[in-house]
């Protein structure tokens, strides 16, 4: 028996395709959700790359310079060459889309950019943002050698596909410091949104992020404005729930999972359903053993008590034993302001560090520091200043 999103799904497929066709052509003003840009990037890009551009959000601020970073979705290439002047010549960014008239719009200006910029540092990729090993371009010239005219034939092009996916990924595992999106996630069809996350996690580094700005909805979207693929190419119907968005990213294995901006007011309102842009940040967690080198970490509030994705446990004021993994987790974002943390005067060696057993406990500041540490001294300065401020 076929589900709802079976019945609906070639449809909206086949709209947003020719939706966006039609965009890469002509400036369609209700495809776009207004949004102001950070620093002055915009001022080096084509005019016509701006006006054909269909976002909700800006990502582009929790992007590093010198790091590779992916855009899903990225259409006619706005937001490809703004980060390409974020992360600089020593970046990368790598920009796929599965529609090949925004991809031409995208890459007509390839050569105007470089001569701008004065660098190369983008490339646009042909492929399904929910498939990022499955290059298109390579599977064309396939089937141009082998067209598909019988049954048989496509059989033999699924086997083509596989092989394309295990040699020559579209995107490599574990290659990307940061994955951005603007406004795309909801326009990916329900039954491939699982291995939408999936493929997200696989492509990012340990210690990688996604910052995707997306429209999400208030309460749950109803199964006739599903079927209209109108407001579906129009990011509104394939909208996740909000509470299910920041879920899916859970789902896939990331931590830190928040809202960074959030659209107050709705951006449309269809039938009483909210439907607002919200930019959401996740984070990799790096693989391997986590090891206790003695450390501790105390949460600073303003809650009683807090529980982590690992299931960690922190009481605001006490000192936590954590392993030195989630020492160096709790070090940067988006936890840093959180937390103090406490090492040993005396560090414990790699070598002879055990496995640290994940069980919240506390560790108190004098079996950190060590039972033999007696040292004394004395601040060299006033704690009260010659302002008579005081600390």
């Amino acid at each position: 028996m076929s589900s709802p999103s079976d019945s609906i799904a070639p449809s909206i497929e086949s709209s947003v395709y020719q939706r966006y066709a039609a965009a890469s052509n002509t400036v369609e003003a209700a495809l776009c959700c207004p949004v102001s840009y950070a620093g002055n990037y915009l001022s080096n890009i084509p005019q016509e790359i701006i006006d054909k551009d269909y976002g909700c959000g800006d990502p582009s601020p929790y992007v590093n310079a010198g790091e590779t970073v992916l855009d899903l979705g990225s259409g006619g290439g706005k937001l490809c060459y703004i980060l390409a002047q974020v992360v600089g010549e020593r970046g990368k960014i790598i920009g796929v889309d599965c529609n090949p008239e925004m991809l031409a719009l995208a890459r007509k200006y390839q050569s105007e950019m470089v001569e701008r910029l004065g660098y190369a540092n983008v490339d646009f990729r042909y492929g399904m943002i929910q498939d990022l090993k499955l290059n298109l371009d390579l599977l064309g010239k396939r089937l141009d050698d082998a067209p598909i005219r019988s049954p048989q034939d496509w059989v033999q092009s699924r086997f083509a596909e596989e092989e394309l996916r295990e040699q020559s990924p579209l995107v490599q595992s574990g290659s990307v410091d940061c994955v951005v999106s603007n406004c795309v996630l909801n326009l990916v069809r329900q039954q491939d949104r699982r291995q939408l996350f999936d493929e997200v996690f696989r492509v990012l580094k340990p210690g990688g992020r996604a910052a995707i700005s997306d429209i999400v909805a208030d309460e749950d979207v109803p199964l006739h404005m599903q079927r209209d693929g109108h407001l579906w190419s129009g990011c509104l119907s394939g909208a996740f729930r909000e509470d299910r968005f920041l879920q899916a990213f859970r789902d896939a294995g990331f931590h830190g999972v928040h809202i960074a901006k959030r659209q107050s007011e709705p951006w449309q309102t269809i039938e009483g359903i909210e439907f607002r842009s919200v930019t959401v940040l996740a984070y990799k967690a790096a693989g391997g053993e986590e090891f206790d080198l003695n450390q501790a970490a105390m949460y600073k509030g303003p809650f009683s008590d807090i529980r982590d994705d690992f299931g960690h446990i922190f009481k605001r004021g006490e000192w936590t034993a954590v392993g030195d993994k989630t020492f160096q987790l709790l070090s940067r974002p988006p936890y840093a302001d959180c937390f103090e943390l406490m090492s040993p005067v005396e560090p414990v060696s790699q070598l002879l560090a055990k496995p640290f057993a994940d069980a919240t406990r506390p560790r108190t500041p004098r079996e950190v520091k060590g039972e033999t540490y007696r040292v004394s001294f004395e601040s060299g300065s006033s704690c009260c200043g010659d302002d008579g401020s005081c600390c």
